[in-house]
């Protein structure tokens, strides 16, 4: 680190703070580990970069020397707004930091004056429901140009699965394929973080498509919930929860009606919200 603030330790323990289970919070101390993220997250230098969770400070702090030319810090936990705000003073004009829940920030009014990244150690508590959240935004292409984020590992799984790996598969790892390209980057363990999880911990990076299978969101999430709902029955008899008839609608789709939900791609899902659209229309 090439700035001249005081050790993460001695912060958290100038500022008495203490990581809340609660609230899904687990420290970061490792420089090399927030520095590689920063790293792995691009040039930072011509964009506005969201971190969310930031705690205590320690990757915004390598983002900064890493040359982010602006940081929007959001952070729930008010305990961690002073030593936030010594990061600030340290790099005059380039950190702001919102005490808000991210799950409520529209990342589009951040982005007014540019792209955005998204880099962040979330919160386990709100990493599936907040990436979730970003994935589905109706407007599209999203605000951001990427998103770095580390998840516990069977979330990241979870993530880039595709149907070779059908444990894993999902109405989350349909939506991620449908609008990105995600991979995982690297593992953390255990006894990287303080206090240590019980859980390995994975660095995603998801870059958005452009123009996705074209088909409306609200569809391609009914089709979804219904089939992995029922994961292990065929498809013939989970979309029987959609109404209508499901032979039919397998049909108008070009999918196999005995194939099961795990086995489907997100352009075969995509194919069965605009078959689920156009039987809707006929009727």
């Amino acid at each position: 680190m090439t700035d001249d603030l005081p050790p993460l330790r001695d912060v958290v323990k100038r500022y008495e703070l203490q990581a809340r289970k609660s609230l899904g919070q687990n420290f970061l101390f490792d420089l090399n580990l927030t520095a590689r993220i920063a790293r792995e997250a691009g040039d930072l230098t011509r964009s506005t970069i969201v971190e969310v969770g930031p705690g205590p400070g320690g990757l915004t702090r390598a983002l900064l020397a890493a040359g982010a030319k602006r940081v929007v810090a959001i952070e729930q936990d008010e305990r961690f707004l002073p030593p936030l705000s010594d990061i600030a003073a340290r790099y005059p004009g380039r950190l702001e930091t919102m005490h808000a829940d991210a799950m409520t920030i529209d990342l589009s009014a951040i982005a007014s004056d540019g792209p955005l990244k998204v880099v962040a150690n979330l919160p386990y508590n709100i990493g599936t429901p907040l990436l979730a959240r970003w994935l589905e935004a109706d407007a599209w292409p999203p605000p951001w140009s990427s998103l770095t984020l580390m998840f516990q590992r069977e979330v990241a799984a979870r993530i880039v699965a595709t149907p070779a790996d059908r444990a894993d598969h999902g109405r989350l790892s349909v939506l991620a394929a449908w609008r990105t390209r995600a991979r995982i980057l690297f593992d953390v363990p255990a006894s990287a973080f303080t206090p240590p999880p019980k859980v390995t911990s994975s660095v995603v990076h998801l870059e958005p498509i452009a123009r996705p299978t074209a088909c409306r969101l609200a569809s391609l999430s009914r089709v979804t919930q219904a089939a992995f709902s029922q994961r292990r029955k065929m498809l013939r008899q989970s979309l029987k929860s959609l109404g209508g008839d499901p032979i039919a609608l397998l049909a108008r789709a070009g999918v196999d009606e005995t194939r099961r939900a795990e086995t489907l791609t997100s352009d075969e899902f995509a194919a069965l919200a605009n078959a689920l659209d156009d039987g809707a229309s006929a009727g």
